[in-house]
């Protein structure tokens, strides 16, 4: 007996990837922006530091992720603040190789995540894919040769 092929289940699967991780990364930027959820450690946070910055991009690069806009470069963004975030704020409680250890778990997780998200794309459920099913490559063509 043969299992069914699983093959159409990737792509769906990707997209909700996409946007569970979307959401979870939006609260850790509001947290720091809008101090929702409350988390006493970012009271007054200076938007103009490393970790508002951070939350800048958490909860506006979240966003885009969350419908699937700009998915690559967006996620490759984030997958680079959550790795410096890793470096930056939890190696250096020690045990840099267990992450379990600094609670660097979500930053390392989140990172590779976002850097899969980068390789892979948005999925089906994006706008990314619904732009890219508008603008076909022939009307793309149609478009540059009669541009100005």
């Amino acid at each position: 007996m043969t299992l069914p092929s699983t093959d159409r289940l990737v792509p769906p699967a990707l997209s909700v990837l996409r946007v569970v991780s979307a959401y979870l990364l939006i609260q850790h930027g509001s947290a720091k922006l809008f101090g929702v959820p409350h988390v006493a450690f970012f009271d007054n946070l200076q938007l103009f530091s490393l970790v508002g910055i951070a939350g800048v991009l958490e909860f506006f690069g979240g966003l885009l992720l969350l419908v699937g806009l700009f998915t690559r470069p967006v996620a490759f963004v984030l997958s680079g603040l959550l790795a410096f975030a890793y470096f930056l704020g939890h190696a250096p409680k020690g045990n840099v190789l267990v992450p379990f250890l600094n609670q660097g778990e979500a930053a390392a997780l989140f990172s590779f995540v976002f850097l899969f998200i980068a390789a892979a794309g948005a999925g089906p459920w994006s706008v990314d894919a619904w732009l890219r099913g508008r603008v076909k490559p022939e009307g793309l063509k149609a478009r540059a040769a009669t541009a100005p």
